[in-house]
């Protein structure tokens, strides 16, 4: 891998060299490394592009990471992954995508991951976008994720995109037995004239299930944002959405928020917040010797935390 690549294998993946445990990394539409270990196994699709993880039952305190990088103008691909994970597993895995687009032509990756969680099991997944590049070609990157969960299963998402997107549509799918747990972490900002879509569709169909999807953002200069949340609930459950977003320059931001209760004992809540930021944070900041812009920097890394 060139040092572009690396660089993106840094800011997608925190990855500094080789990982520990299982991986896949991906370059310009090519395999580019494969590591498998005794509880996990990799094997690539034989009739779409794309990859299957098998975690066996009982894995603990391993990890799985499969980064996308992109550094080749122009190339546009569309990937599909599958994630089957047994029972009474605890594991990680470290997913997300970088496009470095230095030429005039358009890069985008699509992909599909579909997460089977079995019983009992506890998964955190990151996901982070990014790019970079001066050429005049758009950075594209449209993630789709299905989730389906067992019965007392947890799943931890976190999903990151700070930088270099210019157009993403992001849609997230989640359906819940009983006793599941669902946690997504949205954390997104755009600038320029970039344009971003959140679409999450829970379903909560056991009694017990939970849901509780948040979501942060900064839209700047003319950019554009959209955030649409629906939970349904169909048993005893609770579920809760909220969009808390800042507003600055010449941005729009669109929130959706949407519940569906189908049972007497659904709880459902949503909460939608858009605003700028206040003008005694700044000040107050400025006071202690920072500049209006430096004041609202760290405004926003700390919002986006």
């Amino acid at each position: 891998m060139d040092d572009i690549q690396l660089r993106l294998l840094k800011e997608v993946a925190d990855l500094h060299g080789v990982p520990e445990g299982a991986y896949n990394i991906r370059a310009n539409g090519e395999m580019a490394a494969r590591n498998t270990t005794a509880n996990i196994d990799i094997v690539s699709k034989t009739d779409v592009s794309g990859i299957d993880i098998y975690i066996k039952a009982g894995t603990k305190n391993e990890s799985v990471h499969i980064p996308v990088v992109l550094s080749q103008s122009g190339l546009k691909e569309m990937v599909y992954n599958d994630f089957h994970i047994g029972e009474d597993c605890d594991v990680v895995i470290v997913a997300g995508c970088g496009i470095d687009n230095c030429g005039v032509q358009d890069s985008e990756h699509d992909g599909i991951h579909t997460f089977y969680v079995g019983k009992n099991s506890r998964v955190k997944y990151v996901e982070k976008h990014y790019g970079s590049g001066d050429g005049t070609g758009k950075r594209i990157l449209n993630p789709g994720t299905n989730v389906h969960m067992d019965e007392d299963s947890f799943m931890e998402m976190e999903m990151v995109q700070i930088k270099g997107v210019d157009d993403t549509e992001r849609v997230t799918t989640a359906d819940l037995k009983a006793g599941a747990k669902l946690v997504v972490r949205e954390r997104l900002m755009t600038h320029g004239e970039q344009d971003a879509v959140s679409d999450y569709v829970v379903t909560l169909d056991g009694e017990g299930a939970s849901a509780d999807v948040v979501s942060r953002s900064v839209a700047r200069d003319n950019s554009h944002q959209t955030f649409n949340a629906r939970i349904t609930g169909n048993a005893p459950c609770t579920g809760h959405t909220e969009c808390d977003a800042i507003i600055m320059d010449n941005a729009k931001i669109l929130a959706i928020p949407s519940l569906e209760a189908n049972d007497l004992d659904a709880a459902l809540v949503h909460e939608a917040a858009i605003g700028k930021i206040a003008g005694d944070q700044i000040i107050k900041l400025m006071t202690l010797g920072l500049t209006e812009e430096e004041a609202e920097e760290q405004i926003i890394n700390g919002f986006l935390k």
